[in-house]
Order: C-alpha cells, then sequence, then structure tokens
C-alpha cells in the first residue's frame, strides 16, 4: 500500500495535537521555502520583491551602494529565518 497512511481521531485532545504537529510542520515548510528563495536570489544576484532601497542618484557609487544594501538585507533575511527554524 502506497501513499498516506489514513489516522482516525478517537477524541477532541488528539484533534488539538494533530493540528499543532500539522500547524509546526507548515510553519517550517513555509521558513526552509522562504530560505530557498532568498539563498537562490543571494546567487544569482536579484532583488526580491519584499526589499525595498530607494537611493536618489544614478552615479556608479550610487548604484554600488543599492546593490550593498540589497545584498545586506538578504543576508539579515537569511540569519534572522535561520534563527526561526
Amino acid at each position: 500500500m502506497h501513499g498516506a497512511t489514513i489516522r482516525f481521531i478517537v477524541n477532541a485532545q488528539q484533534a488539538k495535537l494533530n493540528n499543532i504537529y500539522k500547524d509546526t510542520k507548515l510553519k517550517l515548510l513555509k521558513t526552509n521555502a522562504a530560505i530557498w528563495l532568498n539563498k537562490m536570489c543571494k546567487a544569482k544576484q536579484l532583488k526580491p520583491k519584499y526589499i525595498n532601497v530607494k537611493i536618489s542618484g544614478q552615479k556608479p557609487q550610487d548604484k554600488k551602494t543599492t546593490t550593498n544594501a540589497i545584498r545586506f538585507r538578504i543576508n539579515q533575511e537569511i540569519k534572522f529565518l535561520y534563527r526561526k527554524k
């Protein structure tokens, strides 16, 4: 028999424990996905949509500052997610 096992819940206490387990597992999976996304953005030098950095100017120094700020923000997000995990 392949596939997921079927669990029968007898009382409310078992249902509560089952829901806590499901919620924790879902939270971990979302955290892992966020870590993966940030690592891929860092490796491919992309800017995630949640990062908003506004620096006026078009000089090379301004662009370098923007790039460094984005990289720093991604690194901080990865550190935060690993602590959360």
